[in-house]
């Protein structure tokens, strides 16, 4: 056995099933490994960013972690963007990355880079292995802390050691998974017993971090006749029919989600780290409650922090905490919920049949017809807009993406780890044109690998999302830089032997995303879209309406002045806006 083969078992044993990446030279004995077994895959992908996307949705969905890998220098810096999404995102995953052999370290040899400072700032621990004596110890440690701190771990494996015998294999043991909880004391449980039991108005922000304490966050909630405003990572847990909860907030958020949390008057933060502190209240009473006690006080000031998990302390919270009576303020927020709820439902009415069409009506529809286990696959830009607006997470659904990092072109990798991981479930992808087209190489892996997934491309030839942050920094959008050149997805798809179609009328896209659900082959629906869609915040503060004023402005007089782009703007948004 050699080193390669030791870290392919410590993986085996520690329930891996595929490992995403690119061969090449120091991974090459690992590769070899692989395929003398039958337990882990190699996913061979075109992108090594890519392989570190579905790495990354495994280690979010799977309760253990996923694994990427790269040869030296050059492709394992291909891997880092998806491994900040999954530090963001606190999704564990494992990188292995080759590496030149030792004894040329340091002299600038070919492809020669320094990972370790590379990735010091994205990994909480890098195994760089220079031994197989130590080979077996670090490479446990990085597992070690990838699962129990959900977070990113390297494991750095030059290409003569990766070949040599493996040494210490008695020391090679299951990987320590700690199932402790954590609770505040008595004394700060009272404290904030009492400030609950003396407030009136209270509202609740739960975020991801209330994954495994559904319903005691809800049943606190009926207690305390207190709304609940989620995150958008919590979308999937506070979906639209769960009691008493009436939300988002956020820029993509509406305006009882936003109330709820800006009008109460006294806010529970938790299993949060809510960034946008716009939509944070500066003089309420708050109560912060996280398992990681560097988040309590970090986006706004906190009259009392609690550090403990969720479940346990929501629980121990509840017996303390008087029920209360009056609910005029959930009763008002529920009802504007509905109202809002109601407006949407017109909104993606595929009767509203403009054309281009409205990208409404598309994730609407997804969300009717997709099944209650069905994992979404949601990209960056406009897409999570209509996603988190016009879709519900209801039943055992899952959303994943890049909420926090904010990175395009995660949907169709992460799409392709879910699908992997369970075969048996639908697995969805919401990208825009701009994301697709970044990511689009490995829609072949997907065919290649007999993966069902359905991709909705939002095609509205354009940046959609940087349109918006130009005019609410009160600048004319640049339509030669926001501009997205396309082919016919739908095409692409048939030619790399999946399956697809174009959907430009109102009337074809039920049945479009009908034949897509029903599809054996990775499909494309090539939806093409408005791109003068309106988003807009559930409140426009000054700086707000002030940036998107001095754009339209600075609209109208470049039309004026012949800028032919621009007068076609704004006549469109004007008939979206209407239709």
């Amino acid at each position: 056995m050699n080193v390669s083969e030791q870290l392919l078992e410590i993986l085996q044993n520690e329930g891996v099933k595929h490992i995403f990446g690119v061969a090449g030279d120091a991974l090459n004995p690992l590769v070899d490994a692989i395929g003398k077994q039958d337990q882990i895959q190699w996913v061979g992908v075109n992108h090594e960013g890519n392989a570190s996307y579905a790495a990354f949705a495994q280690g979010e969905l799977n309760g253990n972690f996923g694994v990427c890998a790269s040869t030296v220098g050059p492709g394992a810096l291909h891997l880092i963007n998806g491994m900040y999404n999954a530090k963001k995102e606190r999704s564990p995953i494992i990188a292995i990355t080759g590496q030149i052999p030792v004894e040329h370290l340091g002299t600038n040899y070919h492809q020669e880079a320094d990972l370790k400072k590379i990735y010091d700032d994205v990994c909480d621990y890098q195994a760089i292995i220079r031994s197989p004596e130590e080979a077996p110890r670090v490479i446990l440690r990085a597992i070690r802390i990838a699962v129990n701190n959900k977070c990113v771990c390297r494991i750095e494996l030059p290409s003569d050691i990766a070949k040599m015998k493996a040494e210490n294999r008695d020391y090679v043991h299951t990987v320590f998974r700690s199932e402790s909880t954590i609770i505040p004391s008595k004394k700060e449980l009272n404290k904030a017993a009492k400030l609950i039991n003396d407030t009136k108005k209270i509202g609740i922000l739960a975020g991801a971090g209330c994954r495994d304490a559904k319903a005691e966050v809800v049943d606190l909630s009926i207690r305390l006749s207190a709304p609940i405003t989620h995150t958008l990572r919590a979308s999937d847990i506070f979906d639209h029919t769960i009691e008493n909860v009436v939300g988002l907030t956020g820029l993509i958020g509406n305006p009882s989600g936003y109330k709820a949390v800006m009008d109460c008057d006294l806010l529970l933060m938790l299993g949060t780290d809510f960034p946008y502190t716009n939509f944070l209240p500066s003089n309420t009473k708050t109560i912060q409650i996280d398992i990681r006690p560097e988040n309590i006080g970090n986006r706004t000031p906190v009259t009392l922090g609690l550090h403990g998990d969720i479940k346990t302390t929501v629980s121990a919270l509840h017996s303390l905490c008087t029920e209360k009576e009056e609910d005029t303020f959930l009763v008002k927020l529920k009802e504007k919920f509905t109202d809002w709820k109601r407006s949407n439902d017109d909104k993606a009415n595929p009767a509203r049949d403009m054309e281009p069409l409205h990208p409404h009506i598309f994730a609407k529809a997804t969300s009717d017809i997709a099944s209650k286990d069905a994992i979404f696959a949601i990209d960056t830009g406009t897409a999570a807009i209509w996603a988190s607006n016009f879709m519900n997470f209801h039943s055992d659904r899952r959303i994943i993406g890049s909420f926090n990092h904010g990175s395009m072109a995660v949907g169709l990798p992460a799409a392709i780890g879910a699908q992997l991981q369970f075969p048996d479930r639908e697995v969805w992808a919401l990208v825009g044109d701009g994301a697709f087209n970044m990511s689009l190489q490995d829609f072949s892996t997907a065919v290649k690998n007999n993966l069902p997934v359905k991709i909705i491309v939002f095609n509205n030839s354009q940046l959609g999302f940087v349109k918006i942050e130009m005019e609410e920094a009160g600048l004319a959008p640049n339509f030669d830089a926001l501009r997205v050149d396309n082919f016919n997805f739908a095409e692409y798809a048939k030619l790399c032997g999946g399956d697809g179609i174009k959907v430009e009328h109102a009337k074809d896209i039920i049945a479009a995303i009908q034949t897509a659900k029903n599809s054996t082959k990775p499909f494309i629906i090539d939806a093409v879209v408005t791109n003068a869609e309106l988003s807009l915040p559930p409140k426009i503060g000054f700086e707000e309406a002030k940036g998107f004023g001095i754009s339209k402005i600075k609209e109208v007089l470049r039309a004026f002045n012949g800028e032919k782009e621009q007068w076609e703007n704004i006549k469109k948004e004007i008939e979206a806006y209407f239709d």
